[in-house]
């Protein structure tokens, strides 16, 4: 594990940390010379459970993008989406939209920090952890905080929008 000294995030979210009056998580990027993009890669290169990473995803409500907040061990139940929006229709748009939408790459966008202003979405089941681990702009880098401020500061609403968790199949 390698620690930097904050140079390591990607610019637009320093200053969004900045923005925020967040300059103290600078100090708390971790860079890895290997990617993190996925959430089993982060929670190795740190050192955390898959439940304590947040994965920020892309989805589009209606062709509207929203940021669903989602810990690394889950997935996002997209009707549950559609249901909390009152959309008719939710789907995960390209990479193009996600970086037009958020300024950043798949596998390194922050929970906020974005290029444009999108609604956000956070299952509650983030708020099962003291600390949660999140991308800090780059594939390569990832930030620590208290997952009730991340989601205020992402400027989340909570929900519950996590895939109900399948019973193993009874052999036969």
């Amino acid at each position: 594990m390698t620690s930097s000294s904050g140079t390591a995030a990607h610019p637009r979210f320093a200053e969004a940390l900045s923005e925020l009056g967040l300059e103290s998580v600078l100090s708390e990027v971790r860079a890895f010379p290997d990617a993190t993009r996925t959430a089993a890669q982060a929670a190795e290169a740190v050192g955390c459970a898959l439940g304590e990473i947040v994965k920020s995803l892309i989805f589009a409500a209606d062709g509207v993008p929203v940021l669903v907040l989602m810990d690394g061990a889950s997935r996002v139940d997209m009707e549950l989406v559609r249901r909390e929006l009152g959309a008719e229709k939710v789907t995960r748009p390209g990479a193009d939209v996600v970086r037009e939408t958020t300024g950043y790459a798949i596998g390194g966008v922050p929970p906020f920090g974005h290029r444009t202003r999108t609604r956000v979405l956070a299952d509650r089941g983030l708020l099962d952890h003291d600390v949660v681990w999140a991308a800090a702009g780059t594939p390569h880098t990832v930030f620590p905080m208290d997952p009730k401020a991340l989601v205020a500061h992402a400027g989340g609403t909570l929900v519950d929008v996590r895939e109900a968790a399948k019973a193993p199949e009874a052999d036969a």
